[in-house]
């Protein structure tokens, strides 16, 4: 056996590759060898064959994870914190033994008992879904549609539209574009009671002659079917409606009235001239008898050409929401004796005033024979010169200027001053204040007066 190693015959082994064997756990790199002798500069060729030689190190005992876990120095922070970043330690060495343990943790059951634990969650999660669809009310699908209604944004509130006349509210700005239509009315024992003045939206009162009063009547955004009985004209009527740019309707009329509407240029609605206009009735006698309606006069104006009236209404207001302490409510107007003298009754419920004359309720009479006592909302009393024209005797009265005036509304009674600059200016009535004096809506009844200590009220 010694002769293998020694004295044996030299058997060729085969050449091994050379191995390069890494430095150890010393840290020392390990010394390099050359054969057959050093020479620090094997790139010289001298014929002889060089190769490096590393010195064999033992093979490393065999070592379990834990010894060398053990014997591995700890990291310090510092090291940790160039590695990973400063946010990598938070509580220290404890916190990252936490998250080892996270990381080792393992399902502890068995693959039998995993398997009832998923089929038990997929049970009833399903069973939940299925009773959540069951009780959905029907006709709804599983798509959520919220009950809140769609928005519409609020719509404008509609322009409320007042007639120019009356100050009550209308259907359209057609109606103001209607002509405004002046009926003379009788008030003679033989013409009560009278039709169309309940529904007038200004009503002037006066004396016409002996001491009998006669009205003017206004028609613009209501149209009675029976208007009468018409009577004939005078000056003051004829100044009156023309501060309303009005046509007249009217049978004849004083010589000064008649020449006045030619003059003036008034919008003349003569029966004389245009009796297809009027009729007679058979239940009085003439001169008694002639009546007429709103659309017969509106239709002469039509083929006359009377457009739309330009003129400027009274100024209005709404009732008050909350009424003033009463003080007229019992209203006499002494004009010219017991058969015409008017008496007006205030009426809270409806604030307006009942209007009466000679002792009794003055009372409208409808095409249908049915009756209904005049109650205007507002009431002025108009002081003014009066006097008797010399060749005829005719009532004249003063209404171009100014005067006073009572204006009796809402129970109370305000004095006012009323003013006409001319034949068609408008009639006016200004407050104390200076101000224009707001009548309420609806009918205006105005009494010409010699004077106010005509007019007495409680």
């Amino acid at each position: 056996m010694f002769d293998d190693f020694v004295g044996g015959p030299r058997q060729k082994l085969p050449r091994r590759k050379s191995k390069l064997i890494r430095p150890g756990t010393s840290g020392q790199p390990a010394p390099v060898v050359f054969s057959p002798q050093q020479n620090t500069s094997p790139s010289t060729n001298d014929g002889l064959n060089w190769r490096q030689e590393v010195p064999a190190s033992p093979e490393p005992a065999f070592r379990t994870p834990e010894v060398i876990a053990a014997d591995t120095p700890r990291p310090t922070t510092d090291q940790i914190e160039k590695t990973l970043g400063a946010t990598a330690i938070v509580d220290g060495p404890t916190e990252t033994n936490r998250w080892k343990q996270f990381l080792r943790w393992h399902w502890p059951h068995s693959r039998k008992i995993t398997a009832i634990v998923i089929t038990v969650a997929v049970l009833l999660i399903g069973g939940g879904s299925a009773a959540a669809y069951l009780n959905q009310p029907k006709g709804q699908s599983d798509v959520h549609t919220s009950k809140r209604p769609a928005y519409t944004p609020p719509k404008p509130k509609p322009k409320v539209i007042y007639s120019s006349l009356t100050g009550l509210p209308v259907a359209d700005e057609s109606v103001n574009q209607r002509p405004v239509t002046g009926v003379m009315i009788e008030n003679s024992l033989d013409a009560r009671p009278q039709s169309g003045l309940d529904q007038a939206g200004v009503v002037f009162e006066a004396i016409a002659e002996g001491g009998i009063t006669r009205f003017l009547a206004l028609f613009q955004d209501t149209q009675p079917d029976y208007l009468g009985p018409v009577r004939s004209a005078r000056p003051y009527y004829v100044q009156w409606c023309m501060g309303f740019d009005c046509s007249l309707a009217h049978v004849g009329g004083s010589p000064e009235a008649l020449q006045n509407i030619k003059q003036w240029g008034t919008k003349d609605l003569d029966q004389f001239a245009n009796s297809g206009s009027y009729h007679r009735i058979s239940s009085r006698y003439a001169p008694h008898n002639v009546y007429t309606s709103v659309a017969e006069l509106n239709a002469l104006e039509s083929s006359k050409g009377f457009g739309a009236s330009s003129y400027t209404g009274f100024t209005r207001k709404d009732d008050p929401k909350t009424k003033p302490a009463a003080t007229a409510t019992s209203i006499d107007f002494a004009i010219s004796g017991a058969y015409y003298n008017a008496h007006f009754d205030y009426d809270a419920a409806t604030d307006s005033y009942k209007r009466s004359e000679a002792g009794g309720p003055h009372m409208e009479l409808h095409k249908d024979g049915s009756q209904v006592q005049i109650t205007p909302k507002v009431v002025v009393a108009l002081a003014m010169q009066y006097g008797l024209e010399a060749d005829d005797h005719h009532s004249y009265y003063n209404v171009i200027g100014t005067g006073q005036a009572y204006v009796f509304q809402d129970g109370t009674v305000t004095t006012a001053t009323w003013s006409k600059a001319d034949s068609k200016g408008a009639l006016t009535f200004t407050g104390a204040d200076g101000k224009p004096l707001a009548l309420n809506r609806g009918q205006t009844w105005i009494t010409a007066l010699q004077g106010l200590n005509q007019a007495t009220y409680k």
